[in-house]
């Protein structure tokens, strides 16, 4: 059902304004819609995309862990740092590329405990990197000056460039590992925080304290595994962290890249401390491999809750940053363009095309965009590791959707009782079906047209009531009148009224019907054809028999909705050519004849006749007449036929 232009209007300036809606969302983006919805979206693209086919794994980054068993071996946590000691040296004597050793040293134990520790370190030097813990205030900043112990100096970056885009995390304190530990250790912050849902899809690649930017564990590993030097490590600004020449690590301008999770905990298979500890490990299972050294028992604490689980060990999470490094696997996030060029051509599109169709065809339209949306999307993050913001063009998508298809749904049903209300008792069911389709066809305030009008009177009825009983005329009369009813609508006519015992009926209204001549006179004569049926049946059944007249004439009339407004209205023909048929049907009495047309019908139906297309007619000239009301003489035609 097409729209009025009004209602069009109205649809066109709604998708507008929703579109300009969320274009200004996306501009601003709200973190609520942007940590709580649209993560929520990415979450379900990784386990889609795990569903599809699980990531495989390098191999090359191992997990040792302090798990459950370690500790039921070797005693609660935390353990002497002797014992770590024993750990590092058991690792480090398999030869990894380099440790990462996600565990905090900040409090002393004992002289004895923190030296034993120290040397082991010491002796591995560039091979290890210390998690090194800072904090970043929520709330009120801390505005006193950061002195940066020189121990850690030697581990902060060498480089930075396109600082004016840059937006960083800047920590406001420090937990500095004990001296005795740290010596020349290098380290790597740690520091992590989550969306609103409380995951951690962000890793912080480096952070500000003071006038200087401090490498997270991660990237610090990542780049002694590529055998880098500081001086081949820079951070670019808002385009990311390079590591040499070839190594663009994505990140925003908060220095944050999105952690491509190749899944839920255990996904990195961790070897226990306790078999390090036991030397049950082969070199070979760790030589020149990126090892990191973290617990993953409950009772130490270190969990993160992240897209695939809620139990998460923080030293997995930092595991898969190193595994993204080495081998490219990033994520990267819209930088907004294709959202919003979405959002303005599915505005545009929706604003055209839906007044365009019906309810039910707008929906299909939007689901198929809608859903459309929804899959690039979802091939685009498993093909390419590429984060298209659904949210904004998908919600303006469904709100368009919802609110034209709804508005259209009740103004349709609307318009559709109207018009079955007003029509169905005029025209057949095929011709109030394509009216309620096209509602703009159904003009009733009043238009110029032409049309064929055709009039059918009972010959004789006066005398034929007085002799018969009531019960009997009005028995046939409604036979009569559902026949030839039926006959009309059998030919799209439109049934006007029923004037006593006369029938009125016209052509080319309130749907345009080109050939409007020819079908009245194809109803004529099948209604002709229908009475001497009725008579024969009339005559069986022993009762009283009828006939009837016919005129038809073709012309231009005033047509529309015609009454008294709020008390009965009627959809009707007016005019000069109305009368003329309604004279010529009165003529047939006088030629004696059962089917009279005007000359002006016969002129639009000269073609069908030439084809004789029509079926078994005969077409005879009677006369010139003058009728009432009409200053020109008319040529009338008498038409004879046995089938329509």
């Amino acid at each position: 059902m097409r729209d009025q232009p009004k209602t069009r209007h109205w649809i066109f300036a709604f998708c507008i304004v929703s579109s300009a809606l969320f274009l200004t969302l996306l501009i601003v983006r709200p973190d609520t819609i942007e940590e709580r919805i649209e993560t929520l979206t990415l979450d379900y693209r990784f386990h889609v995309r795990n569903f599809i086919a699980l990531p495989a794994l390098s191999g090359e980054v191992l997990i040792v862990a302090v798990d459950e068993r370690s500790l039921k071996e070797f005693g609660r946590w935390p353990w002497s740092r002797t014992l770590m000691a024993d750990l590092v040296k058991g690792i480090m004597a398999l030869e990894p590329k380099v440790l990462a050793i996600d565990i905090f040293f900040s409090e002393h134990e004992s002289p004895k405990a923190d030296n034993a520790l120290g040397d082991v370190l010491f002796t591995a030097k560039d091979k290890v990197v210390l998690a090194l813990p800072f904090d970043v205030w929520v709330g009120k900043k801390n505005t006193e000056p950061k002195n940066i112990p020189d121990a850690i100096l030697n581990s902060a970056f060498l480089k930075v460039q396109e600082s004016k885009n840059m937006f960083p995390v800047e920590a406001d304190t420090i937990l500095p590992t004990v001296p005795e530990i740290l010596r020349t250790s290098l380290n790597g912050h740690v520091y992590s925080h989550p969306d609103y849902d409380g995951k951690y899809r962000w890793a912080i690649l480096y952070l500000k304290y003071g006038d200087e930017f401090f490498p997270s564990l991660a990237l610090q590993a990542a780049r002694i595994a590529l055998g880098l030097s500081f001086e081949e490590t820079a951070i670019t600004g808002d385009r990311g962290v390079t590591l040499g020449d070839n190594v663009l690590i994505p990140c925003d301008r908060r220095g944050r890249m999105l952690i491509n999770y190749l899944g839920k905990e255990g996904t990195f298979r961790p070897i226990s401390a306790a078999e390090i500890l036991r030397k049950k490990i082969s070199r070979e299972a760790i030589r020149n491999r990126t090892v990191f050294l973290g617990t993953t028992a409950i009772a130490t604490y270190d969990l993160k809750n992240t897209p695939f689980s809620a139990n998460m060990p923080g030293v997995e999470k930092n595991a898969t940053v190193v595994e993204n490094i080495l081998h490219g696997n990033y994520l990267t996030k819209s930088p907004g363009y294709i959202e919003i060029i979405m959002i303005i051509l599915t505005g545009f599109a929706t604003g055209i095309l839906l007044p365009r169709f019906n309810a039910l065809k707008g929906a299909f339209f939007s689901f198929i965009l809608f859903s459309g949306y929804l899959v690039a999307a979802l091939l685009l993050f498993v093909l390419k590791g590429f984060w298209l913001h659904v949210t904004y063009p998908a919600a303006n998508m469904m709100m368009i959707a919802v609110v034209v298809t709804v508005t259209k749904y009740f103004f349709e049903e609307k318009k559709s009782r109207e018009i079955r209300a007003m029509f169905s008792s005029y025209v057949s069911p095929k011709i109030v079906a394509e009216l309620i389709n096209n509602p703009e066809k159904a003009k009733l305030g009043g238009e110029r047209k032409t049309v064929t009008i055709l009039f059918a009177d009972i010959i004789g009825f006066t005398s034929l009531s007085e002799q018969k009983q009531p019960e009997e005329v009005v028995e046939i009369l409604n036979e009569y009148f559902k026949e030839m009813t039926d006959i009309i609508f059998r030919w799209d006519g439109t049934l006007d009224k029923f004037v006593g015992d006369e029938i009125m009926a016209f052509w080319g209204a309130p749907i345009d019907q080109p050939n409007h001549a020819e079908l009245a006179v194809r109803c004529a004569l099948n209604m002709e054809a229908k009475l001497r049926d009725l008579q024969y049946k009339w005559k069986l059944e022993d009762k009283c028999g009828l006939d009837c007249g016919i005129g038809i004439n073709t012309g231009e009339v005033i047509i529309g909705n015609i009454g008294a407004a709020g008390k009965k209205m009627d959809y009707t023909v007016i005019g000069d050519n109305v009368n003329l048929a309604a004279r010529v049907e009165k003529l047939t009495r006088t030629y004696n004849t059962k089917i009279i047309v005007t000359e002006f019908t016969i002129r639009h139906i000269d073609e069908v006749l030439g084809k004789g297309s029509v079926g078994h007619l005969q077409v005879k000239e009677l006369d010139i007449v003058k009728v009432k009301g009409k200053e020109k003489e008319v040529k009338i035609f008498e038409l004879k036929g046995t089938s329509a």
